[in-house]
């Protein structure tokens, strides 16, 4: 999943998120039952989870991007055609 379909599902999420806290708002208050606030603690550590989860994931990828960076610059310094490898790299790319 791109980067920028990443940013949308996060932005549609928050945007899900505070319209939900705005209607409960509007609806007036009532105490909340110990059963209640134990389901909302759950789905809370559920949520923590899954973006503790989606961060990792993230920085995976980042941590991946930066080797392969750091891997083209070492062939770059080595008088190695970087270049070559990499066209070669996007034509794999766009063949799968």
């Amino acid at each position: 999943m791109g980067n920028e379909d990443e940013h949308d599902r996060e932005r549609a999420f928050r945007e899900r998120i505070a319209g939900l806290a705005q209607a409960n708002d509007q609806a007036g208050r009532r105490p909340v039952s110990q059963e209640e606030l134990q389901q909302l603690k759950a789905a809370a550590g559920r949520l923590d989870q899954l973006l503790s989860n989606a961060a990792d994931a993230e920085a995976e990828e980042l941590k991946a991007a930066a080797g392969r960076l750091d891997q083209m610059l070492s062939d770059i310094a080595g008088g190695s055609d970087a270049l070559k490898k990499l066209k070669r790299r996007a034509g794999k790319d766009t063949a799968e």
